[in-house]
């Protein structure tokens, strides 16, 4: 049986498998100079194994290549599923898609009248003495004003057009729109309203619905809505590439690596959890190696060939809640990690006047 476990990174993939077949060690064994092969005291082997996270003349995805190569298939051979116990991956995907602002097609549907909160947001602005104020683009594409409208007593003071509602959201499913994220004000105690254009929006066809009573249950407008826009904007992107991993590996356990450092069930993985996915399995894996070691103060220092990741560790892992990542914000728990633009594939140059660090 295999056990494998993936780190999908901006530029290489770094795999390793956990063995007790005999006949994949041998085999391996004449490619020493691709396969890095541990023996473990239980008659079983470790196998670690990197290779590109892109490369379209020569694969499809980096994960499902490491994991044919490991067994020995060719391009069209069906990989054994059978033989695979587990899949546990972190990835990059759903921070590539967000640091190149290529998400998903997203209407916001909010309560009428805050049409501009989120664009406005809580006004930080991050040199307060900057001339030159450049405003952060918003993830979605349309904005729906609904006359709603709960108190905070949950008393219902507008009830919601349905006949309205259907006509909106028609109109810009017609645009190409697949994807809506839902925010009306008090829905994290009163839903009612959101649940009542959810059913809507699945009527007509879209596709991906996030609604922020689900999404982040937590009181403020604005930090509910940013979270519930980037779970809408990130989560058709993410949910297509866990399917073509599963699509390789029917019946295989597939877990995901969330940025709070847990695993969740391929199902289960949603846009708003998959933003540090790959910074936090480092993370983790430095923690627990340290830990065998015996150490519980641990600095973490994970460079990839974009970026850099360093955290800290004493005792306990760090979380934050309110977080703002490739100018995205959002309120979910995530590991916090402090991230250099800088890794093992930079370079630094003169240009002449100044020291610059690239590509």
């Amino acid at each position: 049986m295999l056990r494998i476990f993936a780190d999908r990174g901006g530029t290489f993939t770094d795999i390793v498998a956990v063995t007790n077949n005999q006949t994949i060690i041998d085999r391996l064994a004449n490619f020493t100079e691709r396969f890095l092969i541990v023996p473990l005291p239980n008659k079983e082997w470790i196998i670690v194994y990197k290779l590109l996270s892109e490369n379209p003349e020569q694969y499809e995805d980096a994960v499902i290549q490491g994991i044919r190569d490991i067994i020995g298939l060719t391009v069209n051979e069906p990989i054994p599923y059978q033989t695979i116990e587990v899949v546990k991956m972190g990835t990059t995907v759903a921070t590539n898609a967000l640091l190149e602002r290529h998400g998903d097609r997203v209407v916001l549907l909010i309560t009428k009248g805050f049409k501009d909160a989120l664009r406005i947001g809580y006004q930080n602005r991050p040199n307060i003495f900057a001339q030159e104020i450049i405003l952060p683009t918003m993830l979605y594409e349309q904005v729906i004003e609904v006359d709603e409208r709960y108190d905070a007593h949950g008393h219902e003071l507008v009830s919601v057009n349905i006949d309205q509602a259907k006509q909106d959201l028609q109109t810009v499913y017609h645009t190409g729109i697949r994807s809506c994220a839902i925010v009306f004000m008090h829905s994290d105690r009163y839903p009612f309203h959101e649940q009542q254009i959810a059913k809507i929006a699945q009527e007509i066809g879209f596709t991906q619905i996030s609604v922020s009573h689900q999404v982040s249950p937590l009181m403020k407008l604005v930090s509910r809505g940013d979270t519930t826009v980037v779970d809408a904007y990130l989560t058709p992107i993410l949910r297509r590439y866990v399917n073509q991993i599963a699509s390789h590996l029917p019946q295989v356990k597939l877990m995901f690596m969330k940025s709070d450092g847990g695993l969740t069930n391929a199902e289960q993985f949603q846009g708003k959890d998959s933003i540090l996915s790959g910074p936090a399995g480092g993370i983790v894996g430095a923690v627990q190696t340290s830990k065998r070691a015996g150490f519980e103060l641990v600095i973490t220092f994970d460079m990839g060939g974009t970026s850099t990741d360093v955290a800290h560790f004493k005792g306990e892992y760090e979380r934050q809640l309110d977080s703002e990542i490739a100018g995205a914000r959002m309120r979910v728990p995530v590991l916090a990690i402090n991230t250099i633009a800088a890794g093992g594939g930079s370079i630094l140059y003169f240009d002449g006047s100044s020291y610059r660090v690239g590509p």
